[in-house]
């Protein structure tokens, strides 16, 4: 499961860094000023690392017994800019409690 989160975690941000910039800097440029190469890279980008994403937030949600709930506000997350960073520490830190109870301390014993 450790691995599964170190890939949601990296689409996360990848993902989330990638709308911010489509979102923040390239719509303004578009509509701003008609430059629209900013949208056209990102777009495309954005879009195809959002699929990816999907897999890694479904693998992980499945791996973790995620509710459909978690599972819907991870897949809503790459939807809207700022929310895949909010969403990511939450997930983040539900799935390291559970390693926290699967692993035992390495000091006990």
């Amino acid at each position: 499961m450790a691995g599964a989160l170190l890939r949601y975690r990296v689409m996360a941000y990848v993902v989330g860094v990638g709308l911010a910039t489509l979102v923040f800097v390239g719509m303004p440029l578009k509509y701003g000023v008609g430059f629209t190469a900013v949208v056209n890279v990102f777009g495309a980008l954005h879009g195809f690392l959002y699929i990816v994403y999907l897999f890694a937030a479904l693998d992980l949600a499945r791996r973790a017994r995620f509710t459909i709930l978690e599972m819907l506000a991870m897949v809503g997350a790459g939807l809207l800019p700022g929310l895949a960073f909010v969403i990511e520490r939450r997930v983040t830190r539900r799935v390291e409690a559970k390693l926290a109870l699967l692993v035992p301390s390495l000091g006990e014993g």
